[in-house]
């Protein structure tokens, strides 16, 4: 008898694993490097072979802002029209994204909203469509931007996986190949198509002739599974194929028929069996156990997540550029000056004026018309309503105020201050009466460990440039101090450095533990450097340091925690020598806030007299923990272009102790 029993019916083979991929290109006139006499050359050279490949019967994505639409619409009218029936042909999908190219980390919430909305009115208006699909712009995320895409009208976003992975080692690699979905900061969800970063790589050298054709396919087909799976095969832009935007010396020339390589190279997968979907077909593929897991996308170490490689981080859009601060700022006192019933068309210009293409490789013609349009639009705009005081007049006792040689002691009911008058008032101990100190000053070889054993303070400035030694204001000075009008304490002094003179004023409240700060930097030129103040010290003796986070809103209204406790954080670490920052946290609401559930450190700051943004260092070494928050006001990489001369800056900050409950 046979061993082997025969099978009473036959077996099927077993399925072959699905690969589908999807190309998504994302269209911007308001390209930072492209001139405005060259956008007809742009949308012939670019935007119609792309439609040229949906024609062929490609299907393709197709993500521009309401802005770009309108600049085509003025220009060629025809390729709107061209899109319009390649859409309602199902051989193009459009995704949104907002009405401006806006970095929604670096922009108030109801400014991110009304980007968002504003958007859909020109897409529903152009194009007849209301997607549901959206490209994050720049793929600058945060939990806080979930129930903002949703309100728009939004049910899935494109985001990359790789900025994102890099900061999430627990999760299971597989999963970059299926749709999920991700969590906002007020627990909502929506939906999430990835985008890889080396994908659309491959596909930019293939059409530049960097790689042949087999090579191309080869990688892709190498993206096969046991199971199907979806793959981003091109998120990126559509203006680097027959066209360069100039912004690099180092770009190759043009070589003829890169659009046509494209078009090969989608073919040539198609006949080596990937499905090519369009992204919101894509979206509904590779469905499973892998598929549809509740991700929290930002981490501690990575609170904005961004696209592609570290130097792609919330600091290009903010500290650096031409001149990021002075833009910012003057946009977030026009977004002041702007309410609910302001006219559709003043938030359109404002959207557009908060546009990242402003802030990076903008050209020198450009950035004059654009300084000048900001100007004029702040000129015309009304008076923005100065904040209500929070304080009100003191009825308790008097501050009382000791001095010594070195150090500046003021008491009120609720502060105890110490101000170290060799090192610029620089904070040396910050707390509640009879208590010890919160927060204040590290002495040398306090932290056992030689990388860290330095002298560390509160309430400092640094600037750091290639090559140079540091400029602080961590000299002598001989302060001057007076009553305030409110019965609290001013403490003022001129610090000269190198650079120039910082003049500090503080503000100590006589009925709150709070400490106001105002700078002035008089200096004539910052030039290429990082320039980081407001530096706040924990004693971490006085934290229970498991339960430490911090706190901030990245553009949504829902402030997002983070928490501390297992994870080494350095936001403000350098990318290289170019690179000055590799993280940020965008305090859109002007607040970056510690607390361990009981005692709480907030950090507020003007953004209308400096849009600085936050970071935070946390580290445990030997058994001890070192913390501190401060604020960016300039950073380097390589759009920093300091060639003109630096006006007076003045930066605004408080900072405040309490409980949890009451801070």
């Amino acid at each position: 008898m046979s061993l082997v029993e025969p099978l009473s019916r036959p077996v099927r083979p077993r399925r072959t694993a699905t690969l589908t991929g999807y190309a998504l290109f994302h269209l911007n006139l308001m390209f930072s490097s492209i001139e405005e006499e060259q956008r007809p050359a742009v949308i012939a050279r670019c935007y119609h072979p792309l439609l040229d490949l949906a024609d062929a019967g490609i299907p393709l994505g197709i993500e521009a802002t309401g802005l770009t639409l309108e600049l085509i619409e003025d220009i060629d009218p025809e390729w709107i029209a061209r899109l319009k029936r390649l859409i309602v042909a199902g051989r193009a999908e459009f995704v949104g994204s907002g009405y401006a190219q806006a970095i929604g980390p670096l922009m108030p919430w109801q400014a991110v909203l009304k980007n968002l909305t504003l958007g859909r009115d020109v897409y529903r208006r152009l194009l007849d469509v209301d997607p549901d699909l959206a490209l994050v712009n720049e793929q600058a995320w945060s939990g806080g931007l979930v129930p903002l895409y949703r309100e728009a009208g939004y049910r899935a976003l494109v985001m990359d996986w790789d900025d994102c992975a890099a900061h999430h080692p627990e999760w299971n690699r597989h999963w970059r190949y299926h749709p999920q979905r991700a969590l906002g900061a007020d627990g909502s969800c929506i939906d999430l198509l990835w985008s890889n970063t080396i994908a659309f790589q491959k596909l930019q050298r293939l059409a530049h002739g960097d790689i042949d054709l087999d090579a191309y396919v080869d990688f892709v087909a190498g993206h096969r599974g046991p199971v199907d799976r979806v793959l981003a095969l091109y998120t990126n832009d559509a203006e680097c194929f027959d066209f360069r935007p100039g912004r690099f010396a180092t770009e190759e020339q043009v070589t003829i028929g890169e659009w046509r390589r494209v078009g090969e190279g989608l073919k040539a997968l198609a006949a080596r069996g990937v499905v090519l979907a369009l992204p919101g077909d894509a979206l509904k593929a590779a469905q499973g156990g892998n598929a549809g897991n509740d991700l929290v996308l930002e981490a501690p170490s990575n609170p904005v997540p961004v696209k592609k490689q570290p130097k792609y981080n919330l600091t290009r859009w903010a500290s650096s550029g031409r001149d990021d601060l002075a833009v910012n700022t003057l946009c977030h006192q026009a977004f002041r000056a702007l309410g609910p019933d302001s006219p559709d068309e003043d938030w359109r210009t404002l959207c557009r004026l908060w546009s990242s293409d402003f802030r990076t490789h903008i050209t020198g013609k450009r950035w004059t018309a654009f300084r000048a349009e900001l100007d004029a639009f702040l000129a015309r705009l009304p008076a923005p309503q100065p904040r209500k005081a929070t304080r009100i007049a003191a009825t308790g006792p008097t501050p009382a105020i000791e001095q010594d040689v070195r150090h500046i002691l003021i008491e009120t009911p609720s502060l105890r201050l110490v101000l170290d008058k060799r090192r610029g008032l620089a904070i040396a101990a910050m707390g509640r009466p009879n208590e010890r100190p919160l927060i204040g000053g590290l002495a040398h070889g306090e932290i056992d460990d030689i990388a860290l054993s330095a002298d560390w303070y509160t309430g400092n400035c640094v600037f750091e440039g290639p090559g140079e030694p540091k400029v602080t204001d961590l000299e002598r000075c001989a302060p001057l101090m007076a009553s305030g009008p409110d019965g609290g304490i001013v403490v003022s002094a001129r610090i000269e450095t190198p650079l120039g003179p910082i003049e500090k004023t503080l503000r100590i409240a006589p009925d709150a533990p709070r400490v106001e700060t105002d700078l002035t930097f008089r200096w004539p030129h910052w030039g290429k450097g990082s320039l980081r103040l407001a530096h706040v010290t924990l004693k971490s003796d006085a934290f229970d340091l498991p339960n430490l986070a911090y706190a901030a809103h990245n553009g949504g209204r829902d402030l997002e925690r983070f928490a501390l406790w297992g994870h080494a954080v350095d936001l403000g670490a350098a990318v290289s020598f170019l690179i000055s920052c590799r993280a940020g946290v965008g305090m859109t609401e002007g607040l970056l806030a510690l607390d361990d559930g009981v005692n709480a450190i907030r950090l507020t700051a003007d953004l209308a007299s400096a849009a600085v943004i936050g970071l935070v260092e946390h580290r445990t070494l030997h058994g001890q923990t070192f913390c501190r928050m401060m604020l960016s006001a300039l950073e380097m990489d390589e759009t920093r272009r300091p060639d003109l001369p630096s006006p007076t800056r003045r930066v605004r900050y408080a900072l405040e102790i309490g409980r949890v409950n009451a801070c």
